[in-house]
């Protein structure tokens, strides 16, 4: 009888990997989707670190999914921030980046390899 691959995808994190006055790197890694990695990256993207700097990196090289709403989150951050955020999007694969487009963050972001 043939194993079933059952694997899932890790539970997703959202971190600061550096920030300062100027830019911030946030990495966001495995499964973020549904509400408790909505609160904890909504959360984060109020952080001081990253309303302090000029411009933000969204990296999601590790990413495997992300949810709508995770997106949208981002968006609004940006968006709403008291000053104008540049924002580039390190290393979105397919679906990633599918899920960014859809909540419109091409309209305000470029994207790296």
């Amino acid at each position: 009888m043939a194993q079933e691959n059952s694997a899932r995808p890790a539970a997703g994190t959202a971190r600061v990997a550096e920030a300062d006055e100027q830019h911030a790197i946030l990495v966001l890694t495995g499964d973020l989707r549904g509400a408790p990695a909505l609160r904890e990256l909504e959360r984060l993207l109020l952080s001081e670190p990253l309303l302090r700097a000029r411009s933000w990196v969204l990296d999601v090289r590790d990413l495997d999914h992300l949810g709508l709403a995770c997106a949208y989150a981002v968006l609004r951050a940006v968006t709403s921030a008291p000053r104008k955020i540049g924002l580039t999007v390190r290393g979105a694969h397919r679906t990633v980046h599918r899920t960014l487009r859809e909540a419109g963050i091409d309209e305000i972001a470029g994207y790296e390899p």
